[in-house]
C-alpha cells in the first residue's frame, strides 16, 4: 500500500481528538488499555533503534511492533529516510518480540473461543452471526440500495460501546463515511431509545437499557472520504488513533464508492483492483493489530448478460469482484421486505451456515420483526 501523508490541519485535528480520548481512558482506567506492544518498545535504551526511525515509522503509519512484522519489507523499505540495513534490523527485533510461527489448533481453538461479538440490536439476526458481528475480522455488507447496510452500521457504532455483558465491546467506532450518508441524529434516536432482547427468557422491559446520547457521539470519530488517496490517508490516521485508545469498531461506508468514480473503464479495472486489494489488506491489518470488528459496506451490480437468467432469477451481485470476495471473512446479503422489514441472509463465511432471517428498521435502530 502507498504511502499518503495527511495535511497538518488533520493531523492537528487527530492529535486533539486523541487527546480528548486519551482523557476519557485516564477515568477509565486498566479498562480502556489497548493490547498491542508499541513502537517505543524498540527503542535504543532497550532494542537499539533510534527514536528518529521510529518517528519515520510513525509518520508513515506503523504504530505497532504488530504492524512492522505484519508488513512486507519492500513497503517497509519505501518509507523514506530509512535504509534496507535499518529495516532489516528493525523487522529482526519486531520478530523477536511477537511471534508469527506454528502454533497448536488447541491454542487458536482458545483464542476464538474468546473472541468479542458485538451485538446487531436484532436477537434474530445474533443467532444467525453466532452471537453478533466477530472482532477481529472483516465483514461485508451488501445489497442495494434501502436495503439497511447504513442503518446497521450506524447500529453496530452504538452497541459497539456497550459493557461486555451488554452485548458490546467495550470500545469506541471509528466510521468512514465515503457517500455523506453518516447521520448523527440516527445515533442520538439510538442511544436515547436503543432496546436489546438479550434472553428469551427475560422480560423485554428488563433488557432495556439507556446510553447517554453525549457519550455515544464523543465516543465515534468520524470522517468523510473524498477520494481513495483521502481514504488511505485516514487508515493510515485510524491506526495512530487506535494506538492511542480502546477501539473495537472501524466501519468504512462504503468500501467501494470512491473506487468505481476515481478509476473508471475496463482500461483502469486492473489498477483499481489493485488498489482495492491494497486497501482491503490495510484493513485486515487493522483488525489482526487491534483485534478491531471491520465493517464494510458494499454496493450491487447487475450483470449485463441476461444468458443465466433462467437459472439465476436474481442477476444482480455485488461489486468488487474476487478481490473483496476473498478479503471479507464474513458477507451479508441484505434485502429489501414488507415496510421496513429487511432480509439478512450469510452469503459466505468460513465457520456460519448460510441461512437467513428478518430484522426490522426502527426509529431506535435495528430491531426484531414485530407480530403485529
Amino acid at each position: 500500500m502507498t504511502q499518503n501523508k495527511i495535511s497538518e490541519e488533520d493531523a492537528a485535528a487527530a492529535k486533539e481528538i486523541m487527546a480528548s480520548f486519551q482523557e476519557d481512558d485516564e477515568d477509565m482506567g486498566e479498562e480502556a488499555a489497548v493490547d498491542v506492544t508499541l513502537l517505543e518498545s524498540l527503542e535504543a535504551s532497550t532494542r537499539g533503534i533510534p527514536p528518529g526511525d521510529i518517528k519515520k515509522l510513525k509518520e508513515a503509519g506503523y504504530h505497532t511492533v504488530e504492524s512492522v512484522t505484519y508488513t512486507p519489507k519492500k513497503a517497509l523499505v519505501a518509507i523514506k529516510g530509512l535504509s534496507e540495513a535499518k529495516i532489516e534490523k528493525i523487522i529482526k527485533e519486531s520478530s523477536s518480540i511477537v511471534n508469527l510461527g506454528f502454533t497448536t489448533a488447541m491454542e487458536v481453538h482458545q483464542r476464538r473461543s474468546e473472541l468479542i461479538r458485538i451485538t446487531t440490536g436484532s436477537r434474530e439476526l445474533d443467532k444467525i452471526l453466532g452471537g453478533g458481528v466477530e472482532t477481529g475480522s472483516i465483514t461485508e455488507l451488501f445489497g442495494e440500495f434501502r436495503t439497511g447496510k447504513t442503518q446497521l452500521c450506524h447500529m453496530l457504532a452504538v452497541t459497539c460501546q456497550l459493557p461486555f455483558a451488554q452485548g458490546g465491546a467495550e470500545g469506541r467506532c471509528l466510521y468512514i463515511d465515503t457517500e455523506g450518508t453518516f447521520r448523527p441524529t440516527r445515533i442520538l434516536s439510538t442511544a436515547q431509545r436503543l432496546a436489546l432482547f438479550l434472553h428469551k427468557d427475560i422480560n423485554p422491559k428488563a433488557c432495556r437499557f439507556h446510553l447517554s446520547s453525549e457519550d455515544a457521539l464523543n465516543n465515534i470519530a468520524c470522517a468523510r472520504a473524498y477520494n481513495v488517496d483521502h481514504l488511505e490517508a485516514l487508515l493510515v490516521q485510524s491506526s495512530a488513533l487506535m494506538a492511542e485508545s480502546r477501539f473495537s469498531l472501524l466501519v468504512v461506508d462504503s468500501a467501494i464508492a470512491l473506487f468505481r468514480t476515481d478509476y473508471s473503464g475496463r482500461g483502469e479495472l486492473s489498477a483499481r483492483q489493485t488498489h482495492l486489494a491494497r486497501f482491503l489488506r490495510y484493513l485486515q491489518r487493522l483488525s489482526d493489530e487491534y483485534g478491531v470488528a471491520v465493517v464494510i459496506t458494499n454496493h450491487m451490480v447487475s450483470q449485463p448478460d441476461g444468458s443465466t437468467s433462467m437459472f439465476n432469477p436474481d442477476p444482480k451481485k455485488p461489486t468488487g469482484g474476487n478481490i473483496i470476495a476473498h478479503a471479507s471473512c464474513t458477507r451479508l446479503y441484505l434485502r429489501k421486505g414488507r415496510g421496513e422489514n429487511r432480509i439478512c441472509k450469510v452469503y459466505d463465511s468460513p465457520s456460519l451456515p448460510e441461512t437467513e432471517t428478518m430484522f426490522s428498521i426502527a426509529e431506535d435502530g435495528i430491531n426484531d420483526v414485530r407480530d403485529d
